[in-house]
């Protein structure tokens, strides 16, 4: 088995896609409309990043801004849609009003992806018990990654919650890989791979000239070269 690390980089679009995977991502978050942190993008979207690039994609299942699930209806709609375009791997968590996990919602949605592999996303780091949500969802099939910072502050003040995550690795709600992403920084990685975390997600980091600039290989390469220091 390679130790090498997890590089997941966020893409909009097929050229961002093409850009990260030369730059060393070995996976992508597909999304759109970043101005609501990220929706699920349009069935031709997936179809030609999919035809552009052969790493895994995880298709972002999210039809409004926040943490609520919204239209549960449409939710699973654009889940099997995305499933008859052929995606396998996706991203979804929601939370009701008092900041639990909405089980009801995730659970209609996971039934749909016929134990296709997910992650729970940053939704976690806005839950008012973290413990308690990864052992609800310790059961459901296909969790394989929790998308966390920690903190809804971002990484700076999440690392304690991530190292302390990490320690507990193999326990009930804590066998899915971390995932760090959220204001994650170069110098956050020394720390955090000490630990044992061996999975890292970008979004602005692969754009230094902004969101409405596309992914930027070389500043994925920076980051591919850093984790295999």
């Amino acid at each position: 088995m390679s130790n090498r690390a997890v590089l997941e980089v966020i893409a909009l679009d097929a050229e961002d896609a093409v850009a990260a995977q030369a730059g060393g991502a070995d996976r992508l978050e597909l999304v759109t409309d970043m101005a609501a942190d990220g929706l699920t993008p349009s069935r031709e979207t997936f179809a030609a990043i999919r035809s552009a690039v052969d790493i895994p994609l995880r298709v972002m299942l999210r039809v409004a801004d926040g943490f609520a699930a919204g239209d549960v209806d449409v939710l699973v709609d654009k889940a099997r849609e995305m499933r008859r375009a052929g995606a396998d791997e996706y991203v979804l968590g929601f939370l009701d009003e008092d900041g639990h996990t909405d089980l009801v919602a995730v659970e209609r949605i996971v039934a749909e992806l016929d134990g296709a592999r997910w992650t729970y996303h940053r939704a976690i780091d806005r839950a008012a018990d973290r413990d308690a949500l990864r052992k609800q969802l310790a059961d459901l099939p296909g969790l394989d990654t929790y998308l966390t910072a920690g903190s809804p502050a971002g990484v700076d003040a999440g690392i304690p919650t991530l190292l302390a995550e990490a320690a507990r690795t193999g326990q009930p709600g804590y066998e899915p890989q971390i995932l760090v992403g959220g204001g994650l920084q170069l110098h956050h990685l020394p720390q955090l791979r000490a630990a044992g975390i061996d999975a890292f997600h970008i979004g602005g980091a692969a754009r230094p000239a902004g969101w409405s600039a596309p992914v930027d290989a070389a500043a994925v390469r920076e980051w591919r070269e850093a984790l295999d220091a």
